[in-house]
């Protein structure tokens, strides 16, 4: 199984099996701490082969720079199974997780961890950085 996009947006929708991303980030500017982002999206496009036929363990966890959950509902865990018709070289499919309420402690590097069987396959970096409320800068 191969992940061919993974990115934190603003917005992400399956369109007829075409994938549409908007505002894809990895960074957020806060003037106060803590903050809640209130609404984004983890995208993943999936290249599944015959190979990849099987039940699966998906997972995503939001970890801080000490490898800390982000909140007691991570990791988000789910079953994946995959079975691919006969004669079917490779399909792909879009995967759209929409995450509201996110909140950061403090200011920091995080990590969205994407594992598929217990096994880490990609990591997004995140980034919070506290600004000065008068000039937009980091503080």
């Amino acid at each position: 199984m191969d992940i061919q996009i993974a990115t934190l947006c603003d917005f992400a929708a399956d369109y007829n099996g075409k994938m549409v991303l908007s505002g894809t980030f990895d960074t957020l500017a806060a003037q106060a701490l803590p903050v809640v982002h209130p609404q984004c999206c983890l995208a993943l496009r999936l290249c599944i082969t015959p190979e990849d036929n099987g039940q699966h363990k998906f997972s995503v966890n939001i970890i801080d720079a000490d490898g800390n959950s982000l909140d007691k509902n991570m990791p988000i865990d789910a079953d994946m199974p995959v079975e691919l018709p006969d004669n079917v070289p490779f399909m792909t499919r879009n995967l759209v997780l929409n995450l509201q309420g996110l909140k950061f402690p403090e200011d920091g590097f995080y990590s969205i961890d994407i594992s598929i069987d217990d096994e880490l396959v990609q990591r997004l970096p995140l980034r919070i950085v506290k600004v000065d409320q008068q000039q937009g800068q980091p503080a």
